[in-house]
């Protein structure tokens, strides 16, 4: 059965591939299919700039010229990892890691290439360490400076550290 939102079909899927740097990826829907466009407009309007490969998602499509377009995006999950034995909450986080408070920040800055960046929290002097590992298994492929996100932040030996990031509009849902 197909859900509807405002007369448009709901799809659950994956991401094929996403370039923030193009501005534009591709959806692999779960019940086939040709490949839906997902353009980065979408996503910023679900408040992320980018989107790592195979994250699923979920997206309300239309048909163009050029065939399916996502126009609306509602969930974004992490991807599920074959070697990740850890049982996930609701949302793909550890539940020890959900447990922990959602604070809302703003990116500092990010570099994929090191493969780390920080962020502050509202309110807050000290920076929050992001790393790669961290943002991919949240669903991200890479932060732009001033995004807004909510981040999941652990203390560890060298200061705070995220441990779960996740967009700023979906952590007040």
């Amino acid at each position: 059965m197909v859900e509807m939102e405002r007369g448009l079909p709901r799809v659950r899927g994956s991401i094929k591939w996403f370039d923030p740097a193009k501005g534009f990826g591709f959806i692999v829907a779960e019940e086939g299919g040709p490949d839906i466009l997902l353009h980065v407009n979408a996503l910023r309007n679900f408040g992320q700039s980018s989107v790592c490969d195979r994250a699923g998602i979920v997206v309300s499509v239309q048909q163009t010229q050029r065939g399916l377009q996502a126009v609306e995006v509602f969930d974004v999950m992490p991807p599920a990892d074959e070697d990740d034995v850890q049982p996930l909450g609701d949302q793909g986080v550890d539940p020890e890691i959900a447990a922990l408070p959602l604070e809302p920040a703003r990116v500092k800055w990010f570099d994929k290439v090191k493969g780390f960046g920080f962020a502050n929290v509202f309110g807050r002097s000290e920076d929050v360490f992001i790393h790669m590992e961290v943002l991919r298994k949240s669903g991200f492929a890479e932060l732009q400076p001033g995004e807004a996100v909510g981040l999941r932040i652990s203390d560890g030996e060298r200061g705070r550290m995220a441990m779960a990031i996740s967009s700023w509009e979906t952590a007040l849902k």
